[in-house]
């Protein structure tokens, strides 16, 4: 496989709440893990180190804060895989008080084969947590679909 641009995973959606909401529950773990993971140890500040456990699968990863831009921008790397990877959050305010975001996966490694599945399985997984926070912040449903998304335990190679 050859490409001109480093494969990255993607994931948006328009969430109907203000962009201080929106934003706050990706900072603040008390909210994130009614949406995403089981526990974060602290809030997200620039600088910080973190770490953010999924009870249900026996994993975790260490989230180190590179940048905050409040209600506009997150910027993490965190350790994927056993890789290092960088997330970024965009936040865009809409004018009718809602919240369009976007969320972007690079710095992949591995062979092509192992890139691509960790490309896909991003997508797929960032896609999940924003249609969990969806659910919350506008219905208050707790859809739990992270935990319930691999009910037997995380596959091989996962």
């Amino acid at each position: 496989m050859e490409t001109r641009n480093a494969p990255a995973a993607k994931a948006e959606m328009l969430i109907r709440k203000p962009v201080a909401e929106v934003f706050e529950a990706f900072v603040d773990p008390t909210i994130t893990s009614q949406f995403w993971f089981s526990k974060g140890s602290d809030r997200l500040e620039i600088g910080k180190q973190v770490r953010w456990d999924w009870k249900w699968y026996g994993i975790s990863s260490q989230v180190s804060v590179k940048a905050i831009e409040s209600n506009q921008r997150i910027l993490i790397e965190w350790s994927n895989h056993g890789a290092t990877s960088t997330v970024e959050w965009v936040f865009t305010p809409r004018p009718d008080n809602s919240t369009f975001v976007s969320i972007t996966n690079t710095g992949f490694t591995g062979d092509d084969d192992e890139i691509v599945g960790q490309v896909v399985g991003s997508t797929e997984g960032f896609t999940l947590v924003l249609a969990g926070l969806k659910a919350l912040l506008e219905k208050n449903l707790i859809l739990n679909l992270v935990a319930d998304r691999f009910p037997d335990g995380l596959p091989s190679g996962a």
